[in-house]
């Protein structure tokens, strides 16, 4: 399966909208190789990703589609885990 050979690796991310009453937030994940992904969150009772999906400046580094396709659902685990591990919620939220 050719899927399982992209290694998405997390460069930067920055907040784009939260619901902070609500613990919603909105990132913009920057990948090292130039895809950009829109991460949902939510906070409560624990930081949860909830949604992810590829924003349409490049193709897909997956499928190499240029519209929607749901590629990165595949690799949210692992983008969420080196969000976490990255410690880039604080870093995004400026605390």
């Amino acid at each position: 399966m050719k899927k399982m050979s992209y290694k998405p690796s997390v460069d930067n991310v920055i907040k784009a909208g939260s619901n902070e009453k609500e613990g919603l937030y909105e990132f913009i994940v920057h990948l090292a190789d130039g895809s950009e992904c829109r991460v949902f969150y939510n906070r409560f009772p624990k930081w949860q990703l909830t949604n992810i999906s590829r924003l349409q400046k490049n193709p897909c580094p997956v499928c190499r589609k240029d519209f929607i396709c749901r590629c990165m659902e595949s690799f949210a685990d692992n983008i969420g885990q080196q969000i976490e591990e990255g410690h880039w919620f604080e870093k995004a939220l400026g605390e």
